[in-house]
């Protein structure tokens, strides 16, 4: 079979099974509102919590930023250095969250993939949730250590697989809040099983950073617990993009050696890293706004209750409705698209087969009216 009759053939059985994945180009976008095609739809999609994408603190510290330093970095930070901005951010990222150190790192992706694929080796062990991110799950794949997944948040599970070992090292992996279910790892728990073992536990709080815990600080402040490697991204609460690791000194160093996704990359544009300063500081004083998404959670879970479709045990700004087959996934998103609401069906391989479903994001930027207007028109498509 040729490139081509590969091709063809991989994107036929994509558009058999309802897996076919389409791109659309925006207009205009701004908080709690998308446009395509001439028409405003109230966005249900983004992962912008506090709204801060379109905050004007941030956007004045991008223009200075790119006036000051230009749009672009340039080369790697192991070959041009890194700007002033990038150290005093690294420095207020660690010391708010109470680690020695913090890199910078282009995406969560790549952190998460940077940190697993430096650290596993061949005598090591990789111990993660089933259903931590792909990012995490991916690199551990490709790791030389060997990896075993335990059932999601199950401690029994866990234990049976978390043993402590004669040679090598184990690293324990999950998610603060699961990103397509909305539920919160028992990061407790996890960490007293990771001390029992002699493992590390490594935590990416890319959707409780922000949001959750005494100014924002996340998952593993609201639980009491310092994770040996904490990853925080910047794409959700902070309104922006990019990720960071906070670790050890001595493993910052190590990864500064060894992580190719860091090394490799052309490092972040300093315009952007004093853009996510400026998001800190607002994060750090937005209790009004991280107020507002909870009592938006409420509402919508509230309202939600006799909705006829399953709905997962979530307290988070990501509420899922379990629809099922693929096709009637995209069935009710275009109904209610129709009725003005932005949401996107989520199939495998993103969700387990099975379990294809609406994944609704709530944001502080939501009135009591836009909540209302979604549930309106969730009943009526549910008819």
């Amino acid at each position: 079979m040729s490139w081509q009759q590969r091709i063809e053939s991989a994107l036929a059985q994509q558009q058999e099974k309802d897996l076919f994945r389409r791109r659309q180009a925006y207009e205009h976008h701004q908080g709690r509102e998308i446009q395509f095609a001439g028409r405003s739809y109230l966005n249900f999609s983004s992962n912008d919590y506090l709204g801060l994408s379109q905050h004007p603190a941030l956007i004045a510290a991008w223009q200075q930023g790119a006036a000051q330093w230009g749009v672009g970095s340039t080369s790697s930070g192991h070959i041009i250095g890194y700007s002033q901005e990038h150290q005093q951010f690294e420095q207020e990222l660690a010391t708010w969250l109470g680690f020695d150190r913090a890199l910078l790192f282009i995406s969560g992706y790549s952190a998460n993939q940077a940190v697993i694929s430096a650290l596993g080796q061949k005598s090591d062990l990789l111990v993660a949730d089933k259903l931590c991110h792909i990012s995490m799950l991916e690199a551990a794949m490709q790791s030389a250590a060997q990896l075993k997944r335990f059932q999601h948040n199950d401690i029994s599970s866990l234990s049976r697989l978390l043993t402590a070992r004669e040679s090598g090292e184990t690293l324990l992996m999950t998610e603060g809040i699961f990103s397509m279910d909305g539920d919160s790892a028992p990061l407790a728990a996890l960490a007293n099983q990771a001390r029992q073992a002699g493992a590390w536990l490594m935590v990416d709080d890319a959707h409780g950073i922000g949001v959750m815990g005494d100014e924002g600080r996340g998952s593993c402040q609201v639980q009491q617990v310092k994770p040996d490697i904490l990853v925080v991204t910047f794409g959700k609460a902070f309104g922006c993009s990019g990720a960071a690791v906070l670790c050890h000194d001595s493993t910052a160093d190590y990864l500064l050696q060894y992580a190719r996704h860091l090394i490799y990359s052309t490092m972040m544009p300093a315009a952007q890293v004093a853009t996510l300063s400026t998001a800190l500081q607002v994060i750090r004083q937005a209790c009004h706004l991280r107020a507002r998404l909870q009592n938006n959670i409420r509402h919508f879970c509230e309202g939600a209750s006799a909705l006829p479709f399953q709905r997962l045990p979530s307290n988070s700004a990501i509420q899922p409705l379990i629809i099922g087959e693929n096709q009637v996934a995209l069935t009710l998103a275009a109904r209610l698209r129709e009725q003005g609401i932005w949401l996107t069906a989520i199939r495998p391989p993103t969700v387990p087969q099975g379990s294809a479903r609406l994944r609704i994001t709530l944001s502080a930027t939501h009135s009591n009216e836009d909540i209302e207007r979604l549930l309106e028109a969730l009943y009526g498509s549910a008819s």
